[in-house]
């Protein structure tokens, strides 16, 4: 199965949560500045898998959840992780994400760092809705591991003794927190016992992690077109992601001398070399093997939860978090 298709499969037991998000979204944008709301509807607007609500409304449905209060609880993750978008498209510099301008290329980098400012705030008061101390001390922990991420990834920017571990601890602070949290969540608001709520996080956990392992590899293996995103942006920035890592760690002294040069200085003069070296030393593969292990410590998380077509699905998110293209 192809993975627009598995994913579409994915999505339809929770097709009406999904609906419900997506009206929870529009609502909760709503602003009486109308910078934010345009700054807010082009981000959102731009569409993407939304990946980690997706996950919340499926791990709250395993996990025996009848209500709809997920469906907030979803979108504010959502709004978390938007601001963090905004923030890193300034950052990092960016001017292309999912096929168009980011949002500050259109509009600046104060107007979308202040709008970043107003989705976390807003993430917030959506908690305090919701009403559940145990949902917000979560989601409030795993904001400001986000933050610290930001701040881990900026040390190892342009340092190319990076390891492996200080490069998984950046990847962990910066995406598999988040999803780690919505499973938590989801199993919070499911009233579940804590071992079911510290499965769906272990297995929200290891999905964030297969995600940005493949999301790193497709940097040096993706066709912009499909993906919306310019080949080689992180080489360009001097980030030290695992494929670099690993052809930095196994190539002949001049592939060595060339990469730790690039990830030093930057830039894209030398992608096709770098490229060439990271497919000779085995660095995507290396990188696709690792995510796979995660995808696979993911699946047996939810080795205790009762079967069910929501189960179900998330064992095929963790299948697809591995096989996408895009």
């Amino acid at each position: 199965m192809d993975p627009a298709t598995l994913l579409a499969a994915i999505r339809a037991p929770v097709r009406e949560d999904l609906a419900a998000v997506d009206h929870a979204i529009r609502t909760e944008l709503a602003s009486d500045v109308v910078l934010v709301n345009s700054i807010a509807e082009y981000i959102i607007g731009a569409g993407g898998k939304r990946l980690r609500p997706l996950l919340v409304v499926l791990a709250a449905r395993a996990a025996g959840y009848t209500g709809q209060d997920h469906a907030s609880a979803a979108a504010l993750v959502e709004f978390i992780h938007t601001a963090t978008l905004l923030h890193d498209d300034v950052v990092d510099e960016s001017s292309q994400r999912r096929g168009r301008d980011t949002a500050n290329e259109v509009f600046g980098s104060t107007a979308s760092v202040l709008v970043g400012d107003f989705l976390y705030s807003r993430a917030f008061q959506m908690m305090v809705k919701l009403d559940r101390m145990a949902v917000m001390a979560i989601l409030a922990d795993a904001t400001n591991t986000i933050a610290a991420g930001e701040v881990l990834q900026l040390m190892n920017l342009r340092d190319p003794d990076t390891t492996e571990e200080r490069y998984f601890e950046v990847i962990y602070r910066k995406t598999a927190r988040l999803f780690e949290a919505g499973g938590e969540v989801a199993g919070v608001l499911a009233g579940a016992s804590p071992a079911v709520c510290s499965a769906l996080a272990t297995y929200g956990k290891h999905l964030g992690n297969a995600f940005q392992l493949v999301d790193d590899a497709l940097d040096y293996r993706s066709d912009v077109g499909e993906r919306g995103k310019n080949l080689g942006d992180d080489l360009a920035e001097g980030k030290p992601t695992l494929p670099l890592i690993h052809a930095l760690r196994h190539g002949t002294p001049a592939q060595q001398a060339l990469i730790r040069q690039v990830i030093e200085f930057g830039g894209l003069e030398y992608l096709e070399e770098i490229t060439a070296t990271i497919e000779s030393t085995g660095g995507l593969t290396y990188t696709a093997r690792l995510a796979e292990d995660e995808a696979l410590r993911a699946s047996a998380a939810l080795e205790g939860l009762p079967g069910s077509p929501y189960k179900e699905a998330l064992l095929a998110l963790a299948r697809f978090a591995v096989t996408r293209n895009t």
